[in-house]
């Protein structure tokens, strides 16, 4: 069953199953037809997000156990709804006392009938998992160590043991383990196991193995199979070997009954693979289409000049988008991912030893060969089809660029082409091409999401999940060619707005956009701010990139709250990695940072940004209602984040991850139960079957007015860059062409226009956004008048 709209919701054990449940009358009246929920298998206990999942056979206790889960799908069916799953297929928690199966593997070595769950390379640490767990070199952590029970403890963590090591002396007990406890930061160069991302807690788990899919995912099958969940939310499939073979698994065996979404981030013009067996994306591609439709092209690159003028942005201080990419690259891929590039030169090396062609390729030349390809991918991972559009000639001839010897730059190819599975099969080929695909939609992540987007900010409600902060506006025309295309190929694919991973909620979003729109007010109220700010003790920000940053936020919010920018601006720091670190970080720095936003953004200058933020109102307005009535009618399934059917004002997690509660009703509530009651009542106008006509506006602002008809029923109109709009003597004689009938306002049921040309400054006199359906037309009665 495809979706109307799908309603996410945040569990934890402050909102388990039974607290969704009596939220179900609400988000059933709000018009949505399926709660999409987050992942709610067994997780590390006390997790307020569940993605670290310790036990997949089994629903979390903390949030209900099973019964509370099929109670829940219960009174969501009652009440017409369904639900949806995120799951985590790619990792689960490296915590061995909460994890049975990493405990069994510990316990009992390679041998162990869970060892197949795991992405360990046994060979490189010496027969033993690295454990990167210790606070300090274990010489100096010793004393912190104690067997009890035929457990080894350490601090609140516990390990198995061999059997029969119990009783041996400290030293001697841990040589003879399957793991190897370390020094946490022995992580970034010499750690074993495959792992999310850079984040050493979560272990990548072997679904490609046929026994440890069937075995990961039992359980959300049964659910499938017994009606409990009708669709799930796929996370992170570019962490698997073959995501298109996993998903055909899938398929197959929930019986293809599954609506199922993959959060694929796309780049640039990036296509999903036709051949997955998905209904589409989560929907970060159409956020970055509908944002950019709100971006003004021409302020957004007078801002790019103020920024660097600003902010004196020089080297990895981000002066240039790309530059930028490429330099966090760099620093990702031989620093945090060394381990990852090490494992991948091993495996280069050993196909080459096996080979006499390939045969006196050195190690460093491998190494740096795959950093260097590595670095130049344009997208998160290559895939078999395709792979060669992204691994480019162009790319080759860049990284051999980097080599000083002509002869050992031939390494650049044998790196290419096994990546691109042109150097023949087997395990290690095999296990080359699906690695270094792996590593590089990691790289690509942690370069770009955590790295790039912290240092390149001149606009940084561009800087989003599937963003081009280097070339964000989106011009109406590609827009409309992008609705085309999903209504031709993914009619059922996933569209967000705001997720639990979003940096700033889209309302955040909206008001700070607009500065794209008046770049000369905003520098004139930056210089004011700033002097203010500067004249109280602690206000001065520690460095100009911090402090733009800093105002841009503050906007966004309207009305600086103290913790919540703290936590969001420390968090911005850390990740940019310009002055501290999360692993090396500069308390001097980082109390710096604190004392600016004491004094300055949540300090007294807090009232000049309230009243500069007020000035923004009527335009963050048009654009919030006008990128959700977009969402919510345009091909796809939208689906609402928690709170998001009313203003939601939040930043990067934890505040956007915090539970449910239901908040006032506003305009953004009207607009938003207006168009999912439409859809709830017209399905074939929005479902797999609808269609997507572009409408035309003409007059001196029809670039203001982005219009479509879906399925000749509905007419869906929205008002983009207002505050140009009203710079230029707002709408005049511009009129927007409707499809012939008469059409129904339902923002406003007494309201009621005609086909042919309609006045915008009429269909928008009331609001900037509009929502017109097709009234039906009524047959006189035989022998009437």
């Amino acid at each position: 069953m495809t979706p109307i709209a799908t309603y996410r919701l945040q569990l934890q054990p402050d909102f388990p199953f039974s607290a969704a449940a009596r939220a179900v009358p609400y988000l059933a009246g709000l018009g949505v037809s399926h709660l999409h929920l987050s992942p709610v298998l067994e997780a590390v206990p006390g997790s307020t997000h569940g993605y670290d999942v310790v036990d997949p056979t089994r629903v979390r206790e903390e949030l209900g156990g099973e019964a509370g889960l099929r109670e829940l799908s219960r009174t969501a069916r009652a009440h017409g709804l369904g639900l949806v799953l995120d799951i985590v297929p790619n990792h689960m928690a490296a915590v061995p006392g909460h994890n049975r199966a990493l405990w069994e593997v510990l316990r009992e070595g390679p041998l162990s009938p869970y060892a197949p769950w795991f992405d360990i390379d046994w060979e490189a640490g010496g027969g033993k998992v690295l454990l990167p767990v210790l606070a300090g070199r274990i010489g100096e952590e010793l004393g912190a160590m104690r067997v009890k029970g035929g457990v080894l403890h350490y601090g609140e963590q516990r390990f198995p043991l061999r059997e029969s090591t119990a009783k041996l002396p400290l030293p001697e007990l841990l040589d003879a383990q399957w793991y190897r406890l370390g020094w946490w930061r022995l992580a970034r160069t010499e750690l074993n196991y495959r792992r999310f991302f850079t984040i050493s807690e979560l272990i990548g788990v072997r679904v490609e193995d046929p026994e440890v899919f069937d075995a990961t995912h039992a359980k959300i099958l049964e659910l499938v199979r017994d009606g409990v969940v009708d669709g799930l939310r796929i996370d992170h499939p570019d962490g698997l070997a073959d995501p298109e073979a996993y998903l055909r698994r899938l398929d197959e065996a929930a019986g293809g009954a599954c609506w199922t979404v993959v959060e694929k981030i796309l780049t640039g013009d990036e296509r999903l693979p036709a051949g997955w067996p998905v209904a589409g994306t989560t929907g970060y591609d159409a956020l970055r289409q509908i944002d950019g439709l709100f971006t003004d092209p021409a302020g957004e690159a007078e801002l790019v000049g103020q920024y660097r003028e600003f902010a004196a942005p020089a080297g990895d201080r981000g002066g240039h988008w790309e530059a930028t990419v490429r330099r966090a690259a760099y620093k990702v891929v031989t620093h945090e991912l060394a381990a990852e590039t090490a494992a991948l030169t091993r495996l280069a090396g050993r196909v080459c030893a096996a080979d006499p062609a390939l045969r006196d390729h050195a190690p460093w030349a491998l190494r740096a060969a795959l950093r260097e390809l590595l670095v130049r991918m344009p997208v998160y991972r290559p895939y078999r089809i395709g792979g060669e559009e992204v691994l480019t000639e162009e790319a080759a001839q860049g990284a051999k660029a980097a080599f000083t010897v002509a002869e050992e730059a031939v390494a650049v190819d044998v790196v290419r082409d096994l990546a691109l599975g042109r150097l023949g099969e087997g395990p290690d080929h095999d296990a080359f091409r699906a690695r270094f695909a792996q590593t590089s939609s990691a790289l690509r992540a942690k370069s770009v999401e955590d790295t790039a987007f912290y240092r390149y900010v001149p606009l940084i409600s561009a800087n989003e999940v599937g963003g081009d902060p280097g070339s964000p506006a989106v011009s109406p025309e590609r827009f409309h060619a992008y609705c085309e295309r999903l209504a031709r190929d993914w009619p059922a694919t996933g569209i967000v707005l705001t997720t639990h991973d979003t940096k700033r909620s889209a309302d955040v979003r909206a008001r700070i956009a607009v500065l794209s729109e008046c770049p000369a007010t905003w520098a004139d109220f930056l210089a004011r701010i700033t002097e203010q700010a500067g004249r109280l003790e602690g206000g001065r920000a520690p460095d100009p990139h911090l402090a733009w940053v800093a105002w841009q936020t503050a906007v966004g919010f309207g009305f600086p709250y103290e913790e919540r920018l703290q936590t969001a601006l420390l968090k911005a720091v850390r990740e940019a990695a310009l002055h501290t670190s999360w692993t090396e970080q500069d308390p001097a720095y980082e109390q710096a940072v604190a004392a600016f936003v004491d004094a300055g953004p949540a300090g007294p200058p807090m009232y000049s940004v309230a009243l500069f933020a007020r000035g923004l109102d009527p335009y963050a307005r048009a654009n919030a209602l006008g990128a959700t009535m977009l969402q919510l009618t345009m091909p796809g399934v939208p689906d609402l984040y928690q709170g998001t059917e009313h203003e939601y004002l939040a930043l990067v997690d934890p505040d956007n991850r915090q539970p449910f509660r239901e908040g006032p009703a506003d305009e953004k509530t009207a607009v938003t139960k207006a168009a999912l009651r439409l859809r709830r009542e017209r399905p074939e106008v929005f479902g797999e079957s609808g269609t997507y006509a572009p409408l035309s506006a003409s007059g001196p602002a029809a670039e203001h007015c982005v219009a479509f008809c879906r399925t000749g029923e509905v007419v869906t109109a929205v008002t983009r860059l207002s505050l140009r709009l009203a710079e230029a003597g707002g709408w005049a004689e511009t009129e927007l062409t409707l499809p012939q009938g008469r059409w129904e306002d339902l923002l406003a049921p007494e309201r009621e226009f005609t086909g042919g040309s309609v006045p915008l400054a009429k269909l928008f006199a009331e609001r900037p956004v509009a929502l017109l359906s097709r009234r039906a037309v009524r047959e006189e009665s035989p022998g009437r008048g």
